[in-house]
């Protein structure tokens, strides 16, 4: 019997690994909606900072900069320029040698003629280049410098090259040769439109293997051959002006001597028109002791120009950024495999947002959805108020039937619109009552359906009056605020459906919240309490439940600074005015003469609050409250749930 061996799995994401939380990363991204951000903000930040076992952007764009801190600092750009000057003079040192045993006049000719050349190495290479060598050394080191200026510079604009042209013969430069005109031939004819993709596969079929990187299609060898051409000219940007000149007089002069000048020249200019969105240009730092060569010089360049298009690709920073802009090769080749796998792991978190129905819209419009909202609400409500004692029934029973409580053991026949359980039992009975229809099935009629009956309560008109003012933001009570809202109508809209709640949000005009708006509200810089405007919204709700029980509770942290004129506009004024109080109290009244008790949560210790509270209270019958800003919540809810319990 064959053995089996057990090992760490690594083709891709762990297929045994936990299912994706989707409701705790919605929690997570609530969190921050609560706290002013816009939908697609909130996203954002939850993929940038990452969930629970899941690593987010940031900390992927964190190990982007770490490897171009190492890229940048692998050595110097002037490599081959150092290595040219030092093959240059090892060269005319070994000449010098040969030449000093010989007394001859010419001799003495030829050290006069070193002790000429100019300093610049390009230069002296050019007037070295007809030199007739009398030490074999010498003349082996000056071809070893000539071999290297060419295949660093051809390494440069092609990677891989180096090491293709290692053995440096003639019939190598003439393959090289052959594949630059192939390939200028092949640019052209897709500028007219007359290249095919049997035209690609015969180029890489003769000269793939110069081509490690292995293109799929003519866009990606321009891309590729685009990049590194560009990372060449900012490896040259880097240096000083004197040893960008110097170098770059040395590269021309290599590719005149390979004949490849011409042909090199129009490559770079048809590269240049394909991809002029690239960095052509500017300098790119480089620390270390180490002089690299042209060629490992340009992959760092090119490599650190990835990683800063990486970097913007995880920051998403952008209009429009998505995480379908994250390449994952690009991915794979700075980080590893394990990186790919953390960003398919957020891409599968926001798919799961989208694909159970938390989120809808486009990237920039991205919104909550009804479902999401309601898991906002419980999930306030457990933070808020965490076990609500089932001893609390929530309302008074009495002998009706209705559409909340507790069954009550019978049933009846199931009306459009009706929200009551199913009676399963007594519904699959009527249908089996009218016999089996074809084939022995039974078939369900909408007339067979019956619902459970259950207790009726007693139903609540609940209004909920937020302070959105800007001093509760400036006190940092907005989001307990707007959570304790969001908690209450949670508890209100499950455990008491009959109830009709309204969120009343009130600054210098008041309005109607519903729990999408509510979660979604955005900070606002406007000056006003208007407390009277909000106590007319709550009358009208009530109004039109005259026989339900109201409740109406009142968040602030200021006194009223703000009314209704007659015109309906508000008006702003600090100190509050005596118009101001008397408009609130004469609304007060109102309340009062509904049977509405208004029950007030003051968020502030201030004198004016107090006095204002105080007469409000004495005028209404009402009650006053002082939570702290983390026990809002739980005040707010256990007093719902007490006025619930007593009328």
């Amino acid at each position: 019997m064959s053995g089996f061996r057990y090992g760490e799995y690594d083709d891709g994401p762990d297929p045994l690994r936990a299912p994706y939380d989707a409701r705790a990363a919605l929690d997570e991204l609530g969190r921050s909606v609560m706290s002013g951000a816009r939908p697609s903000q909130a996203l954002r930040d939850l993929l940038r900072r990452g969930t629970r076992g899941l690593a987010g952007l940031d900390g992927l764009r964190e190990r982007i900069r770490e490897r171009g801190r190492r890229l940048r600092s692998q050595g110097r750009l002037d490599g081959t320029l150092s290595e040219a000057r030092r093959l240059l003079d090892q060269a005319v040192g070994q000449e010098r040698a040969a030449l000093f045993p010989d007394p001859g006049d010419e001799a003495r000719l030829r050290e006069r003629e070193l002790d000429e050349l100019p300093s610049d190495a390009s230069a002296a290479i050019r007037r070295l280049a007809g030199y007739q060598w009398r030490s074999d050394a010498a003349r082996a080191t000056f071809d070893q410098l000539r071999d290297l200026l060419r295949r660093e510079v051809l390494d440069s604009r092609f990677l891989g090259m180096k090491q293709a042209l290692e053995n440096g013969s003639p019939e190598d430069l003439r393959r090289v040769a052959a594949m630059l005109d192939a390939l200028n031939a092949m640019l052209e004819a897709d500028d007219r439109g007359e290249h095919t993709p049997a035209d690609f596969d015969r180029f890489m079929a003769e000269y793939g293997d110069l081509f490690p990187d292995r293109p799929r299609d003519l866009a990606e060898l321009v891309d590729s051959l685009a990049r590194r051409s560009a990372a060449a000219q900012r490896v040259l940007d880097s240096l000083t002006p004197e040893q960008r000149a110097e170098l770059d007089a040395l590269g021309r002069q290599a590719m005149e001597e390979a004949g490849l000048s011409e042909s090199m020249e129009r490559l770079g200019r048809a590269l240049r028109a394909r991809r002029p969105d690239l960095a052509w240009s500017g300098g790119q730092p480089m620390t270390g002791d180490q002089g690299l060569g042209m060629g490992d010089a340009t992959t760092a360049v090119a490599e650190l120009a990835e990683l800063a298009e990486l970097e913007a690709a995880l920051g998403q920073d952008y209009a429009g950024a998505g995480l379908d802009d994250v390449d994952p090769e690009a991915v794979r080749r700075a980080l590893g495999q394990s990186a790919v796998d953390d960003v398919e792991r957020l891409r599968e978190l926001e798919r799961q947002l989208r694909d159970q129905g938390y989120l809808s819209g486009s990237r920039t419009g991205l919104e909550l959805t009804p479902k999401a909202v309601r898991r906002l609400g419980e999930t306030a409500l457990r933070e808020v108020f965490p076990a609500p004692s089932r001893g609390r029934p929530g309302g008074h029973e009495s002998t009706a039937v209705g559409a909340a409580g507790e069954p009550t053991g019978s049933s009846r026949p199931w009306r459009f619109g009706d929200e009551q359980p199913l009676d399963v039992v007594r519904t699959l009975a009527n249908a089996a009552s009218r016999g089996g229809g074809p084939g022995g099935r039974t078939r369900l009629r909408p007339e067979d359906f019956e619902v459970a009956e259950t207790e009726r309560r007693d139903a609540a008109a609940v209004c909920l009056l937020v302070d959105l003012s800007y001093s509760m933001v400036l006190r940092g009570l907005w989001e307990p605020a707007k959570r304790t809202a969001m908690a209450l109508h949670a508890l209100a809209t499950t455990r008491f459906p009959q109830d009709a709640v309204r969120v009343i949000g009130f600054n210098d005009y008041a309005r109607e919240l519903k729990p999408g708006e509510l979660a979604g509200l955005s900070l606002e810089r406007v000056q006003g309490t208007n407390l009277q405007h909000a106590l007319v919204l709550a009358g009208r709700h009530l109004d039109r439940h005259p026989e339900f029980e109201p409740i109406v509770l009142v968040i602030t942290d200021g006194e009223p600074t703000a009314h209704l004129e007659r015109d309906g506009t508000s008006r702003f004024e600090y100190p509050p005015t005596r118009r101001t109080t008397e408009s609130t109290l004469a609304e007060v009244d109102r309340m009062t003469r509904r049977g509405a008790r208004l029950n007030v949560f003051m968020l502030a210790d201030d004198p004016r609050l107090e006095e204002f509270v105080s007469a409000l209270v004495g005028r209404n019958g009402g009650r006053t409250l002082r939570p702290s800003p983390d026990r809002l919540g739980a005040f707010v809810v256990d007093e719902f749930l007490s006025r619930r319990r007593t009328r």
